[in-house]
């Protein structure tokens, strides 16, 4: 999602020239910094146009393969499920259109989450209930489904659903003939890897690659408080945990500079680790947890002791990978797929006692959990113990020792 952009190579951990050389890489910084409209849905366009064009070659005898690498699971899903809506808008002048478009979602960028919720309930009132009246990134989406297509973003989504193969989450699998290898590791093991990897950053240059993007595309913007750390290359991991660093005064006591560059560096190294644990959840979720017969076989190879790469990792993929491609089955057994009864992540709760909304069945289950909940709950009960203690004393008058008896139960 951020390699697709020019510049930034350090942070994004882009692969190298002499790397690029082994091999055709696509989809990587041809896109300009800027560019703030480039979504999911381009990628996935332009990425599937490249996997039609291999197609065609395989044709000509070429034998080329196409290996769709992450990063971003969000990205890789999009390409081998159908559960991105291919939006028909209501207008044929491009140009009228691309502007419209764009004016239309600085408006609702403009609007608060709630707004944007009492419009999207208004217009779908299925989706609405299904997100959060905070989650303003998706309500905004729901609701300019809606001012494309004339159509409300819960039908697009019904209808996609119940596509030949198509699931809970989504439409059907695009290919047929597939498989997902998961590299992965002892957690230990990876967050070892991840500070070494951000030092080997900062020697390779970091700071002086951050300090030129910022000089170039982000200064004027923080000059006109227009600096946005949500969309493009700038949502990026690693730029905005430098931004109290980059944009100190150079008249700054050098030891404020250092704290900042320090603070940078722990950011850096803790969001590292979160986004590596999130990568590592998805896979769970959505390859693992997905219910349904369209689910590509998932093999887990193990990276924990690189010594053991060619062992562990690379000969097990050869061997998987050639019995794929002749249409045989694998020697090594997928990691197995959970069939059980998938929880709703869409459902709507409602606490009246800590006046919330919960999305989610999960989430709810946690919310009532939670200290605030119990707490909320407790006092309610206590509240109704005292006033139902009242009403009681005041239809009949029981004796003292009924009274401290009472007292002693309330206590």
């Amino acid at each position: 999602s951020s390699q697709v952009y020019k510049g930034l190579d350090i942070i994004t951990n882009k692969v190298t020239m002499e790397e690029q050389a082994l091999c055709s890489h696509h989809m990587i910084s041809f896109v300009e910094p800027l560019v703030k409209s480039y979504t999911i849905i381009d990628f996935r366009n332009q990425a599937l146009s490249l996997i039609s064009f291999m197609e065609y070659l395989n044709i000509l005898q070429r034998k080329n393969m196409p290996i769709i690498v992450g990063g971003t699971n969000y990205y890789i899903e999009s390409l081998l499920w159908k559960v991105l809506l291919d939006i028909k808008v209501r207008s044929c002048d491009e140009e009228s259109l691309q502007n419209d478009k764009a004016s239309m979602k600085a408006n609702l960028e403009n609007l608060d989450g709630l707004e944007l919720h009492r419009r999207l309930t208004e217009v779908d009132p299925d989706m609405a209930s299904m997100l959060h009246p905070h989650d303003k990134r998706k309500v905004s989406r729901s609701l300019q489904v809606f001012l494309d297509t004339g159509v409300p973003h819960s039908k697009l989504i019904k209808e996609q659903k119940l596509q030949a193969g198509g699931g809970d989450l989504g439409g059907p699998l695009r290919f047929d003939n597939l498989c997902i290898f998961w590299l992965h590791c002892d957690l230990k093991v990876l967050d070892q890897r991840l500070d070494k990897r951000v030092d080997e950053m900062l020697s390779a240059g970091l700071i002086e690659e951050l300090k030129d993007f910022h000089r170039l595309y982000n200064e004027k913007k923080i000059k006109e408080n227009n600096q946005d750390y949500q969309h493009g290359i700038f949502q990026s991991i690693g730029f905005k945990e430098f931004h109290d660093y980059l944009t100190v005064s150079v008249d700054a006591p050098e030891d404020m500079k250092t704290r900042l560059f320090q603070k940078g560096v722990e950011l850096l190294k803790l969001a590292t680790k979160r986004y590596a644990r999130k990568q590592n959840k998805w896979v769970q979720n959505r390859f693992l947890n997905r219910p349904g017969s369209a689910v590509p076989p998932v093999y887990g190879l193990d990276v924990s002791d690189v010594t053991r790469w060619e062992e562990s990792v690379l000969d097990p993929a050869i061997e998987i990978l050639t019995s794929v491609m002749k249409g045989e089955t694998p020697t090594a057994q997928p990691l197995r797929v959970k069939s059980e009864v998938m929880r709703n992540k869409r459902s709507r709760h409602v606490c009246d006692l800590c006046d919330k909304v919960i999305i989610g069945d999960l989430e709810w289950k946690a919310h009532l959990k939670s200290k605030k909940h119990v707490y909320h709950s407790k006092k309610k009960t206590r509240l109704t113990l005292e006033k139902d203690c009242k009403n009681d004393s005041v239809h009949s008058l029981p004796s003292t020792t009924e009274i401290q008896t009472e007292e002693i139960t309330l206590c």
